[in-house]
């Protein structure tokens, strides 16, 4: 069952605290870009996230932010769901094979758009989702603001996401708590000679029976040679006694992402899988008990990276030991070799360790929410060696 969805009150106060942080950094005007698989930006802002058609959103460094959509269908859509009441439509954000409308379609350009919204031509416009703005999108903007400086702004709204505020955190404990189900449901079905689809297919049933929209990211089991991707996709390949299987699993629920991982065997662990399992472990371990508030995050990389050392595997690892998470399954705050940022309470974190020594590949994955002295631990069924 699924909880009511958040205030409106709640969106005003993240769009006052983005407006802050503009204010801060001489930024006019904040353009966030949202797709059905890169939806986080709108729903964080305004509630709405879309499909087939493409948002933007539009936050003025005062006054009211604005919810671009593309279409018809999609203005309607935004109308009942988007939790901001300025909706406008840009063509331009229609979806790649977009029909040729029968009733007439008025649509506006940045150019008409940005004076109703700023009541002036902006200086500097920040871009959210810079690395995936389109380019059209992007011309439309330098018709309207010709002399703006635009800057990449992606560090100022993961700023804002970054410490959750408690209306978020019921959302986020089920997020997780659905995905620990989902991994109890595929870990007791699994069996030799069932294909890694098969598996899969067990866990999202369960998440969506629990209420989860679906998942922040394609979920995968893999198998024997395949563990030694970081990314996979679960294939046909059916799974055998005493090898190594990988379960990355991720919930949807509420826009709010719940994410575990868990390497296994039926039977027995191979050997070599087995110690690089203990190791990831000693990692986690060590992880949970060093994320409080106050502590650098540079100096929990400094800690992972010299048990990796201690065994050898420094080479192993692709990345640091947590990662933040929330409306997408990563939100910044990478615990890597520069992280010059303390842990905060409800900052929410993702202990993600990755290991592979190219014949074998797991990860251990669970979610953590800093409190007031340490953490609350999200899920954590069976974080130890698993053979079934």
């Amino acid at each position: 069952m699924r909880q009511s969805s958040l205030p409106k009150e709640e969106y005003k106060r993240r769009i006052s605290v983005l407006q802050k942080e503009l204010r801060k950094n001489n930024i006019d005007l904040f353009v966030g870009y949202s797709s059905e698989t890169e939806s986080a930006t709108s729903r964080y802002l305004t509630g709405f996230w879309p499909f087939f058609d493409f948002a933007g959103v539009l936050v003025p460094v005062q006054g009211e932010a604005a919810l671009v959509t593309g279409g018809p269908e999609s203005y309607d859509f935004a109308k009942r769901f988007s939790k901001i009441e300025n909706i406008q439509i840009n063509p331009l954000f229609v979806e790649t094979s977009a029909p040729e409308w029968v009733p007439q379609v008025e649509g506006k350009s940045f150019r008409e758009i940005l004076p109703e919204i700023l009541g002036t031509t902006p200086k500097v416009i920040g871009i959210g989702n810079y690395n995936i703005f389109p380019f059209p999108i992007l011309e439309d903007l330098k018709k309207a603001a010709p002399n703006a400086d635009i800057v990449p702004a992606d560090a100022l709204l993961l700023k804002v996401q970054a410490v959750k505020s408690d209306a978020e955190i019921p959302y986020i404990k089920e997020a997780y708590r659905i995905t620990e189900e989902a991994m109890k449901a595929a870990l007791n079905a699994a069996a030799p000679g069932m294909e890694e689809w098969e598996l899969e297919s067990i866990a999202r049933r369960k998440m969506l029976e629990l209420g989860a929209e679906g998942m922040p990211y394609p979920s995968w089991v893999c198998s024997g040679p395949n563990t030694v991707l970081s990314l996979c996709r679960s294939s046909e390949r059916k799974i055998r006694e005493n090898e190594l299987v990988q379960f990355t699993f991720g919930t949807k629920y509420m826009g709010y992402c719940g994410n575990m991982c868990r390497p296994f065997a039926i039977g027995k662990v191979p050997d070599k899988a087995r110690h690089l399992m203990e190791v990831a472990l000693e990692a986690t371990e060590y992880t949970l008990k060093t994320i409080r508030p106050g502590v650098p995050g540079k100096e929990i990389f400094q800690g992972y990276h010299d048990i990796l050392s201690k065994y050898g595997y420094e080479e192993f690892t692709l990345y640091g030991p947590a990662h933040g998470t929330g409306s997408s399954e990563v939100e910044g705050l990478w615990l890597s070799e520069n992280a010059d940022f303390g842990i905060e309470k409800n900052m929410l974190f993702n202990i993600d360790i990755w290991l592979s020594d190219g014949n074998y590949g797991l990860r251990f994955e669970e979610g953590v929410l800093v409190t007031d002295t340490g953490i609350e631990i999200l899920n954590s069924y069976k974080r130890e060696v698993i053979e079934l």
